[in-house]
């Protein structure tokens, strides 16, 4: 907009802009970076650097694979062990790529950023590398034998590249292929076929989108007896194409475009986000259907209900062994696992150790029956279960406890919302709590990404510890109740995020939980957008406020960097009824001089390619302009996680949580004083 003030600062690598990012940095380590600050980060850097945190794994071949990080290997290690030694104390690692050396080699900030490993025999990969942790990367294909890139094969210059193998001589590819290639979101909108030994530009085009589409892919099973090549047309955010490539002709899945569509041997998977009426019956949004994939080709297929939500449970998540299908579905928001069988789809618990509070798919082997699980809790650290589809799995990885639970205890509430939903949000707190504490409120409520509980160890150490209490509020637009609990809250709907974040707010004050002035919450990302909300619409019920890689302008979010993307998300500011609702919320707009504020900590990256750092910038100078007290930080790189190694996490959250107990108060700040 020509009349913003603060234009100037969306000049990501401008002089001027990063001169305001020096000072606003300079002024919040000033304030913040005392002792107690580097106290908490050096507690923080111990969790996060533990030898005896789990090594998550995912089976390749004989292989399981791991990237680590820790204290003397910052930036990383991809390395590969075997189960036997995996089960062990202390396994014998084979170190593949060291991502520290390679940097220091090249003289480059890589950040991992993932393999691609060919099946079924893994001998390649394609490397994916991030200068300091953006979303777009350079890929160069590895030599599994070797140890070593392969000189003159495949490799990508820095972009949001999408590339998979098709055989051993050949990638399917979308990329910055030159103007024109990318969509209005910023991703590739052309897929290719690129052969060994030819040049990028002669590649052949299998598929062109529309430059309004959010991003065009393409996926290969290379699954002996299903060799399948699937292009993916993301339309926006939410509805997808799926074609498969048969024989040079594109053979449309005719599913439903915004439900989830998952392919495995003869079967095919269809995830509801709508009702569907199917000649063969109607199937409920969040219901997920089997069929036959060659008799759906045909238009000939029976749909199988292999699962179907109620008021109270949805599905969470689900993955595929060669034989099984395994499925995690909430019932208010608490974790079941249980085991399918194709063909009957008769659904069975699994059997071993007791669940944790929470429990989520690790890996699954597609070529076998084996699955990895962890399971924890709040109060209870992670667990790593293993086995075999359709037997007793066995604990063999447990995470240690980085702070005493002893004397914590977790509840779970429900606020209701001003519409009358009741909102379920959990407490940890102390045991037999009779008084109001500091309490940091968290949430997201967007894009159906479900908020579940799990072991936070730096939480632990940093807040719990010192006699705080954390609240997780399940607030719609996420999808802890299907994705009826998201789709109500898109667009013009989206007031309900923060009425229901604002209802838990005010229902923890009621609660004696805590007051408005010992309340804090945190968000990044769209959880920003919601803190954004909270200052400027309901200042009154917090003490505190920190702000993370945030969306704020919401007149020009659609212009900068992957924003247009999110349009079916928050509605089109171009369009006048769309942004008749947007306006009403959007923090950047709705800063009132006049206004009470409570203190905010904005933290970004300069280097965040998907959340432009403007936002925060701008949201920063116009508090400041309106007299608003603001501490502002942004980290020089790590992209949209806002860091991009161990230590530069550990910074960020000692400098949050630094900041929550000087403005909150609590046991740390009353023993300094």
């Amino acid at each position: 907009m020509s009349d913003d003030p603060h234009l100037w600062l969306e000049d990501i690598d401008g002089d001027a802009a990063l001169a305001w990012v020096r000072e606003r940095n300079r002024a919040t380590t000033a304030e913040f970076g005392d002792g107690h600050l580097e106290e908490l980060r050096a507690e923080a850097l111990e969790v996060l650097d533990t030898d005896t945190r789990i090594p998550y794994v995912r089976r390749r071949g004989e292989y399981l694979h791991n990237f680590w990080r820790d204290a003397a290997n910052p930036r990383g290690l991809w390395r590969r062990t075997t189960l036997d030694s995996y089960r062990t104390e202390d396994p014998d690692w084979d170190v593949l790529i060291d991502v520290d050396h390679l940097a220091r080699t090249e003289g480059e900030n890589w950040v991992w950023a993932g393999a691609d490993v060919i099946e079924p025999d893994h001998t390649r990969a394609l490397i994916s590398l991030s200068r300091g942790g953006s979303d777009a990367t350079v890929v160069r294909e590895f030599d599994m034998a070797k140890r070593s890139f392969v000189r003159g094969g495949f490799e990508l210059p820095e972009a949001k590249s999408r590339v998979v193998w098709e055989d051993h001589d050949s990638v399917l590819v979308g990329t910055d292929f030159g103007p024109g290639s990318l969509t209005e979101s910023g991703y590739p909108r052309t897929v290719k076929r690129w052969r060994r030994g030819e040049s990028l530009a002669d590649a052949a085009t299998l598929f062109t989108g529309a430059p309004t589409d959010v991003i065009v892919s393409a996926g290969v099973d290379r699954t002996p007896g299903y060799r399948r090549t699937l292009i993916h047309r993301a339309i926006d955010f939410f509805n997808d194409q799926v074609y498969q490539l048969r024989a040079g002709e594109l053979i449309r899945i005719d599913a439903p475009t915004d439900a989830s569509i998952s392919v495995h041997r003869d079967w095919l998977l269809i995830e509801l986000r709508t009702d569907w009426n199917h000649p063969s019956g109607f199937y409920p949004a969040g219901s997920l259907l089997a069929a036959d994939y060659e008799q759906f080709l045909s238009g000939s297929a029976e749909l199988t209900t292999v699962f179907a939500p109620d008021e109270h449970t949805c599905l969470h998540q689900y993955a595929w062994t060669r034989d099984h299908l395994v499925m995690v579905t909430l019932a208010d928001v608490v974790s079941r696992v249980e085991i399918a069988t194709p063909g009957t789809w008769q659904r069975v618990p699994v059997t071993g150790p007791q669940p944790r509070g929470n429990t989520v798919i690790v890996a699954t082997d597609h070529t076998g029956d084996e699955i990895f699980l962890d399971s924890s809790g709040f109060l209870t650290p992670s667990q790593l279960l293993h086995g075999k589809a359709g037997h007793t799995l066995e604990v063999i990885k447990t995470a240690p406890s980085f702070f005493d639970g002893s004397e914590l205890a977790v509840s779970q509430h429900f606020a209701t919302s001003d519409d009358g939903t009741a909102i379920p949000y959990f407490v940890v707190g102390q045991r037999g709590q009779t008084s109001p504490q500091p309490t940091l409120l968290g949430g997201y409520g967007g894009f159906e990404v479900s908020q579940t509980p799990g072991y936070g160890g730096v939480l632990g150490r940093l807040w719990l510890a010192r006699g705080g209490t954390y609240v997780l509020a399940n607030i719609r637009g996420g999808g802890e109740y299907g994705p009826g609990w998201h789709t109500q809250a898109m667009q013009a709907g989206r007031h309900k995020v923060a009425e229901d974040f604002a209802s838990v707010a005010k229902d923890l004050i009621a609660r004696g939980i805590t007051t408005a002035d010992l309340l804090g919450a945190q968000g990044g990302s769209n959880g920003g957008l919601l803190m954004g909300i909270m200052m400027t619409r309901y200042p009154e019920l917090f003490g505190a406020l920190v702000c993370q890689v945030p969306l704020l302008d919401m007149r020009r979010f659609h212009l900068l960097l992957a924003g247009a993307s999110w349009v079916a998300e928050y509605g089109d500011p171009d369009d006048p009824d769309d942004w008749a609702y947007i306006s009403e919320y959007s923090p950047y707009q709705n800063i009132d001089a006049g206004k009470p504020c409570p203190p905010v900590l904005m933290t970004t990256s300069t280097r965040d390619d998907r959340v432009h750092p403007g936002h925060a910038r701008k949201m920063t100078a116009a508090l400041e302009q309106a007299g608003h007290r603001v501490w502002y930080y942004e980290n020089i790189e790590g992209g949209h996680a806002g860091a991009a190694d161990n230590a530069q996490t550990a910074f960020k959250s000692a400098l949050s949580f630094s900041f929550l107990h000087r403005t909150l108060g609590g046991a740390d700040q009353t023993a300094e004083q």
